[in-house]
């Protein structure tokens, strides 16, 4: 059973039994089986007990998914755990972990940074929150903050976020919690200081397995090594080229420099990609040698598909309805399809469109994002006003918005200021002097609220959700400059993560796969070959539509409103293909809400009407 189905590379990796071990497994090359069969051979061959044996992932999922082939293998009593989690079990076995866990910074970090001057304070906890575990995975305390900021930026100036960081650590303890880095320094202390401790857990644990080794951080490190001591049963698993969350501290060189700490670790190469078609992984394994690393080219298992689609488009969200609506015909489930973007913010853009379009969706969250959900809470306390437009904008200027952000904001502020500019939009779109701010906050709900059963549908998720995901069909739109790479990203390294996140989302599809791009093609399509340039707005033949694109500019030019806020481009085109004669048929083009019927209606019926 152990053996069945292995591909020889798999075969090797199980054999060695023995540390110290380097597992580089390749995207979809059949990782979880290749680990689980070579633990279940370690205790079939009597190498090591079940209860010896200590392996280790980054999530409950993955440690339950782990415990389960276990036991389908027959293999009962390894200890499979999340790093904190077997932290948190070693504290507790001496005493040492009784203290109470922060379940959340973000709540403790807001009332903090609700003290900071303007316009700081509104920066997400969130941020805060990644910068504190930032700091505390590389073993940093606010004594030591500022000197090991080395060329990291922080969210806040540095000397700010120094207070804020100081005031969590004061608060934190004075109220008896700890937080998950915690519980891991907590861990490294406590074998540092009590020998019993130490020689207890050497003594139970004989044999060590970590998954996803190319995101282990240095605090992660140093526990792992104080539970190896002077041992070498290792076993690494991982693949460089996907490390993904160096903005939480990990770094995929403990996975690279293990041959050198270990000179005769066996390094084992899985390079069979059981996920993709061949015409997807050719064009992952063009951008492979710009990843650096260990070398690796996925080979493919199985048949021959499409070629990927890599094109410039004008309108992005219709090309993708388009490609959906056409894949769904064909038979590929909605749930089997994916777009990923490289933030948030981004995939507002794309529930938006299906929702015009009809088509199911999941996974977007506008409402549930900290600028909405702060937002819609002061609306929903106004007394109801037709002035909807003045409203919002007014409560997003409180909340710190500006048309023009500044560079260098962290993430999620990024995230929270498209939010505010998208919510300001919506809110002029929808204004037409009769509904008021309570309808406003209806509409919403009812276009992008979540409540109610499960959603179902095409999967709208970051680059960084989808890792460990897969899909009949993936979209990566926006794949260009300031977008992927995001434009916080400067530094060599950095800009190195943000290649491996396209390698990730391309390494997602299984046979469809669509990259595109809109504005100023990014440096990574020269190096999946492709000979990319700004996409002109081209237009269909029909002059009906470029009619209705005049008199669109012309409005928006007049109300001092960007183009998309009065129709998207898909919206006109399907107008022009329906070709409506009266309100009634031109309400029924979907994009065509009651709000822009009452205020452009009669205006395009007179284009429509001059071309007939």
């Amino acid at each position: 059973m152990i053996f069945d189905g292995l591909n020889p590379e798999q075969r090797r990796a199980v054999e060695a039994v023995r540390g110290p071990v380097c597992i580089l497994a390749g995207a979809g090359s059949g990782k979880t089986t290749t680990v689980t069969r070579r633990i279940a051979n370690q205790v079939a061959t009597g190498t090591f007990a079940a209860d010896e044996i200590l392996a280790v992932t980054f999530t409950d999922k993955a440690a339950a998914e782990m415990r389960g082939r276990l036991q389908a293998l027959g293999v009962h009593g390894v200890t499979a755990r999340t790093f904190h989690s077997a932290a948190l079990a070693q504290l507790r076995r001496f005493g040492a972990g009784q203290q109470r866990i922060l379940p959340s910074k973000a709540l403790a970090l807001r009332r903090i940074a609700n003290g900071l001057p303007p316009p700081y304070k509104f920066r997400p906890a969130g941020d805060l929150a990644t910068e504190i575990e930032w700091a505390k995975n590389r073993r940093l305390t606010p004594d030591t903050y500022l000197d090991g900021l080395g060329d990291h930026e922080p969210p806040i100036p540095n000397d700010l976020m120094l207070r804020v960081f100081r005031l969590y650590e004061s608060g934190k303890a004075g109220h008896g919690y700890v937080d998950f880095e915690d519980l891991l320094e907590l861990a490294v202390q406590m074998l540092d200081q009590d020998q019993r401790a130490l020689a207890d857990v050497r003594a139970r644990y004989r044999a060590f397995t970590v998954d996803e080794y190319q995101d282990v951080n240095l605090l992660q490190q140093a526990l792992l090594d104080r539970w190896l001591g002077a041992s070498d049963e290792l076993c690494a698993v991982g693949d460089d080229y996907q490390s993904i969350y160096a903005f939480t501290g990990a770094t995929p060189q403990y996975l690279l420099g293990l041959p050198r700490r270990f000179p005769h670790a066996e390094v084992v190469r899985v390079e069979t990609n059981y996920r993709s078609s061949p015409e997807v992984l050719a064009l992952a394994n063009r951008i492979a040698p710009a990843l650096g690393g260990a070398e690796k080219a996925l080979r493919a298992a199985r048949p021959s598909g499409p070629d990927p689609e890599l094109k410039a488009v004008a309108d992005e969200p219709a090309y993708v309805v388009a490609r959906v609506r056409v894949l769904h015909s064909a038979g590929v489930p909605f749930e089997e399809m994916a777009v990923l973007c490289r933030t948030n913010a981004r995939l507002a853009d794309f529930e938006e469109a299906f929702h015009d379009a009809e088509i199911p969706f999941q996974g977007a969250a506008l409402l549930s994002r900290e600028a909405a959900r702060q937002l819609l809470k002061r609306l929903a306390k106004l007394d109801p006003t037709p002035k909807v437009a003045a409203a919002v904008r007014g409560y997003a200027e409180d909340a710190g918005w500006v048309e023009r952000p500044p560079e260098k904001l962290g993430e999620r502020e990024v995230v929270r200021q498209a939010d505010l500019a998208r919510l300001v939009k919506l809110a002029a779109e929808f204004d037409d002097g009769v509904r008021t701010t309570r309808d406003f906050i209806a509409d919403l709900q009812e276009r992008f609220g979540t409540t109610g059963p499960e959603r179902r549908g095409v999967h709208l998720l970051t680059l960084h959700g989808a890792k460990g995901l897969e899909f009949e069909a993936v979209f990566i739109p926006r794949v260009e400059e300031r977008e992927l790479p995001i434009r916080q990203a400067k530094q060599p390294h950095e800009i190195a993560e943000e290649r491996r996140l396209l390698y990730v989302g391309l390494t997602r599809a299984k046979r469809h796969l669509a990259v595109t791009w809109s504005g100023k093609p990014s440096r990574f399509l020269r190096e999946l070959g492709v000979q990319a340039s700004t996409p002109r707005q081209a237009e269909p033949d029909d002059p009906l539509y470029a009619a209705l694109k005049k008199w669109r500019l012309q409005r928006a030019t007049a109300d001092d409103l960007p183009a998309y806020v009065v129709f998207h481009n898909s919206t006109l085109a399907a107008i022009a293909g329906r070709r409506p004669r009266d309100l009634s048929e031109l309400g029924a083009v979907p994009g065509v809400g009651p709000a822009k019927l009452d205020r452009y209606g009669s205006e395009v019926l007179a284009v429509l009407g001059s071309r007939r």
